[in-house]
């Protein structure tokens, strides 16, 4: 017995001295806590985390509350999925959280924190370091005595602090637990504003010359706006004293661009394949948590069937950890997840009315509170493929760790709503089944889609998160990847989503795109050496061929056509002028055209083809009249950017007629998580 307590007090004087030392550096303190207790932390891999054996004496104070078999049966999964057994019941809806705290604190003596009477004054973290609460759900705050942890119940959170203070009972004092309700109401609360400036202004701040954020003016700013008119008084100096041979040297070089594009274009689509060797299936247990982040903003109808989707993944709840951006005033879509009950794994974020109202800037309030290892993105009205996630990480798992972004194929599922969404049909099949597959082996920048997109997550906040300031916030973050030395590659996988069939809706969602191009595209090419010093002479060319081929080409294709018009119906009455066959280079024009629109019908076929809907293959015979509303649409971008950069134009949901996919089948998951609840119960 002498020899027991001997050892008990040394476990306790060490445990001390240990939480002494780590209370010495307030700068780190939740990242080193975090490891101290063994908290999931964001990581570039996906290892397994580090387990902690049973018996799971997070359930002890649950012992005559619930039925011996659901207890056991919370156990079992917890040892296969690896989280605490607590986990298991609270993401499952077993037990709310703040009811399994109260009866863990009665039963263990545990303080469990409202953090009601706790003020930023007491939080020992500096300003730049508040989001870190957030991600690691940890709050270190001043005590009577010293550093106090107070921490949101995750992982193996409960089952560690319960035997940390069985080895120092000292500690029941200093390591505490609140809910995470609690938590965030805390940083609502408190922050002073810090997490809304992460996340309108974090990128600005960090990386100026990366955000579409306006500029101060500067004297800096003021030289490099003067030089940028002396280069362009060049230009209009030969424009006023030969302003045709300046036109027709333009138009050539448009020209000889857009067959740049069209010719970038046809060789990614007849770039075969790169195969890769089928990975065996991850046990749960060595699954990494996993973010899902849906920015929603008046999505009432799309809400139930989102959820319904993303449930239906082949991931186990506990590991899942889903976040819902809102807007403050969309009352609609609050009341409708509302409806969907009570639903643990899920978080409820409303954002900041700071900054612009723009979907990236949600998407960053979301990922100051992502836990997961990696994180992905979907749009309200997607239907992902039930194995998306575990496709993505067999990408980073077969890839080396530059490789930090995949993305999955986006597919049109309304298809039979009209005549635009089968254009859009052929458009994505030919954009990401075709072109993308090719283009990911030529290891250049990548212009992402706007969802179904998954990162490591701390090389997501390594680069700054997403651009609030850019409304078309996927294809820059593509580049900014690049010039940080990382790559994007594409994966076998499907999300369906729905087109707009009505012009109007189509015509708003494509002017956002375009003027998201624009944004892009100026972004980067303010510094161009820099750009290609960054991204290399791959990532310089992708931009401006890719992304700058794409605008110039929907604004100048209006131009070439009226001039053919203008010219053909002058020529007829007046003979002094000259037809525009008769125009120098006409051979040139006449393959430019020529070239685009057979592009646009050989990659839609091909697309078609891939999707087994070649059925739908002549909506491509209108691909002259859909060039035309591509170019309205870049001429509305254009305006709009110089009138209102910033303005997201909503996309509205749920207005599809059609669908060419069934209800599906549940999961394996989704059927052998519930069915030992039914069985426990």
């Amino acid at each position: 017995m002498a020899v027991a307590g001997r050892a008990n007090e040394s476990d306790e004087s060490a445990w001390r001295l240990r939480f002494a030392d780590l209370a010495t550096s307030a700068r780190n303190v939740t990242s080193v806590l975090a490891g101290f207790l063994g908290f999931p932390q964001s990581q570039n891999d996906n290892r397994p985390r580090q387990r902690e054996p049973g018996p799971a004496v997070e359930l002890d104070c649950l012992r005559h509350v619930l039925a011996p078999s659901l207890l056991a049966a919370a156990e079992q999964r917890s040892d296969e999925i690896g989280v605490g057994a607590d986990q298991v019941l609270i993401q499952w809806g077993v037990i709310e959280e703040s009811v399994y705290l109260d009866r863990l604190a009665a039963h263990s003596g545990l303080r469990v924190e409202t953090l009601s009477n706790t003020s930023r004054a007491d939080c020992l973290l500096p300003d730049d370091q508040v989001h870190l609460i957030a991600r690691h759900g940890m709050l270190p705050i001043r005590g009577q005595h010293g550093l106090v942890l107070v921490s949101v119940p995750r992982g193996y959170t409960v089952r560690r602090t319960l035997r940390r203070i069985a080895q120092a009972p000292s500690l029941r004092e200093r390591l505490r637990l609140t809910s995470t309700a609690h938590l965030n109401e805390f940083l609502e609360a408190e922050s002073g504003g810090l997490l809304e400036r992460v996340a309108a202004d974090g990128l600005a701040a960090r990386f100026p010359e990366l955000s579409a954020a306006p500029m101060p003016v500067s004297r800096g700013r003021m030289m490099s706006i003067a030089r940028s008119l002396a280069r362009l008084a060049g230009p209009i100096v030969l424009l006023t004293l030969a302003p045709l041979t300046v036109i027709d040297v333009s138009s050539v070089i448009l020209a000889i661009w857009f067959l740049l594009f069209t010719s970038l274009r046809l060789a990614g689509c007849f770039s075969p394949r790169k195969r890769h060797p089928r990975l065996p299936r991850l046990h749960d247990s060595q699954l990494p948590v996993y973010t899902v982040v849906a920015a929603l903003y008046r999505e009432a109808s799309s809400v139930a069937p989102l959820m319904r989707y993303i449930d239906e993944l082949d991931y186990p709840r506990e590991k899942l950890d889903i976040k819902f951006v809102i807007e403050p005033d969309d009352l609609g879509t609050r009341a409708a997840i509302a409806r969907l009950g009570p639903m643990p794994h899920v978080q409820v974020i409303i954002a900041p009315d700071a900054g612009p109202r723009t979907k990236p800037k949600a998407l960053n309030c979301a990922l100051t509170f992502a836990r997961g290892t990696f994180i992905t993105v979907f749009d309200a009205e997607d239907r992902p493929e039930p194995g998306q996630l575990r496709a993505a990480l067999d990408v980073f798992r077969t890839h080396d760790p530059d490789v930090v972004c995949a993305q999955a194929s986006l597919c049109i599922d309304n298809t039979a709503d009209g005549w635009l969404p089968r254009m859009f049909t052929a458009e994505y099949a030919g954009q990401f089944d075709v072109f993308l597959q090719g283009f990911s082996n030529f290891e250049m920048p990548l212009p992402l889609g706007g969802s179904s997109n998954h990162f490591r997550t701390c090389v997501l906040r390594e680069v700054g998160g997403w651009d609030p300031y850019n409304v078309t916030e996927d294809a820059d973050l593509g580049f900014r990847l690049a010039r940080f030395k990382y790559r994007s590659v594409m994966f076998p996988s499907t999300t369906f989503e729905e087109a707009p069939a009505r012009f109007g809706a189509w015509l708003r969602q494509r002017s956002r795109w375009m003027k998201g191009w624009m944004q892009t595209w100026s972004v980067h090419m303010r510094s161009p050496r820099q750009l290609w010093r960054d991204a290399g002479a791959g990532g310089f060319f992708t931009l401006n061929i890719i992304v700058g081929g794409n605008v110039l080409t929907a604004l100048a294709h209006p131009l070439l056509l009226g001039e053919i018009l203008v010219r053909g119906v002058l020529s007829a009455f007046d003979s002094s002028v000259s037809s525009f066959f008769t125009k120098p280079f006409i051979e040139l024009y006449l393959a430019t055209i020529a070239a685009g629109y057979l592009t646009t019908v050989v990659i839609g076929l091909m697309g078609l083809a891939r999707r087994g809907l070649l059925h739908e293959a002549w909506v491509l015979a209108l691909t002259p009249i859909y060039w035309v509303c591509l170019s309205i649409a870049a001429w509305r971008a254009l305006y709009q950017l110089l009138k209102e950069p910033y303005r997201w134009e909503k996309t509205e949901h749920g207005l599809a007629r059609t669908s060419r996919i069934s209800r599906r089948p549940q999961s394996r998951r989704m059927r052998g998580a519930k069915s030992w609840i039914k069985d426990s119960a």
